[in-house]
């Protein structure tokens, strides 16, 4: 019976290791800022194509008659 509680103790340990790295990760991830400065789709800020604005969202206005 103590080697099985011996088992799950050791399991738990590494799940809740795993959990600590899965958690760090999540915080360090940074957020995209899609509809930052009134666009509607995301801008890219490095490169070749810098200012660039991507998915685009257009609509069509509407014409009263």
């Amino acid at each position: 019976m103590l080697e099985r509680l011996k088992d799950l103790i050791a399991n738990n340990f590494i799940a809740k290791k795993i959990q600590e790295k899965n958690n760090i990760l999540l915080r360090s991830r940074k957020e995209v800022d899609i509809n930052g400065n009134g666009t509607s789709g995301y801008t890219i800020k490095e490169g070749e194509h810098k200012g660039t604005v991507l998915c685009h969202i257009k609509r069509d206005k509407k014409v009263i008659e």
